[in-house]
């Protein structure tokens, strides 16, 4: 009987490991499959598809899936079409979200928002009333054993970059939204390991949450990340590690 439940709990959390790596999978072919269609197939001459890409690789994507997603955004094959949106709303304790979609159904995404929003105290609400909180970053990640500061400085804010940053092995080098396509072809030389767009919540308008009400909105957090046309989930809170591991995202 031990042995028969070992298997079992082994086969569960197998599961588990396969049902998130497939949901991961599917958010990033619904990315390449938009930016595919926004900019065309062309990685070198699309950053966002380039970007896509990246983050298929690190999430070990097979390279079928990526050429498949490719090829729905050119139109080659059927499938569903995905538009991008995004949403804002108010948590418990006054938190602050930035929830960006991907969806073939913007009446049943915004049910969806809205119903976790209104369960969990909150509101979903109208545009511009949580994007003021944060500014819309590029992010890129380096390794530092590809280039030295100053070389990865210098073309950095040539692209208008704002900052590069030491993050243990890597560098970590930011900019506004609106620079990520120039600043991305001046890093291109030396291969980011990652690139991605990010709501970053202003240093003013952070707040620190513990106990009950880190949890409340952890769930939220979770709940909001959980759907199936959420791409990313952003909060204005900062939340203890131990309310995250246990009930976050």
């Amino acid at each position: 009987m031990s042995g028969h439940s070992k298997w079992s709990t082994i086969k569960r959390k197998k599961g588990a490991v396969d049902a998130a790596r497939g949901k991961v999978f599917t958010k990033i072919a619904r990315e390449i499959q938009v930016a595919t269609r926004e900019g065309g197939g062309d990685a070198d001459a699309n950053p966002r598809l380039r970007a896509a890409l990246m983050a298929a690789k690190a999430a070990n994507m097979p390279k079928d899936n990526q050429e498949r997603a490719i090829k729905k955004g050119l139109g080659a094959t059927e499938g569903a079409d995905f538009a991008a949106a995004l949403y804002e709303g108010r948590g418990p304790s006054g938190v602050a979200f930035v929830i960006e979609v991907l969806t073939d159904n913007k009446n049943r995404t915004v049910a969806e928002l809205r119903h976790k929003f209104v369960k969990a105290g909150g509101e979903l609400g109208s545009d511009g009333s949580a994007t003021w909180m944060f500014d819309h970053t590029a992010v890129f990640v380096i390794d530092r054993g590809r280039v030295g500061e100053d070389a990865l400085m210098e073309a950095t804010m040539e692209a208008g970059g704002d900052d590069v940053v030491a993050d243990d092995d890597s560098w970590v080098v930011s900019c506004p939204a609106s620079a990520f396509g120039a600043v991305a072809d001046a890093l291109a030389g030396f291969e980011p390991e990652s690139a991605e767009l990010r709501w970053v919540v202003k240093p003013e308008n952070a707040t620190s949450l513990t106990g009950e009400a880190a949890v409340a909105v952890a769930k939220l957090w979770a709940g909001l990340d959980d759907l199936d046309d959420v791409q990313t989930c952003y909060c204005s809170a900062t939340l203890p590690d131990s309310v995250l591991e246990e009930h976050g995202p």
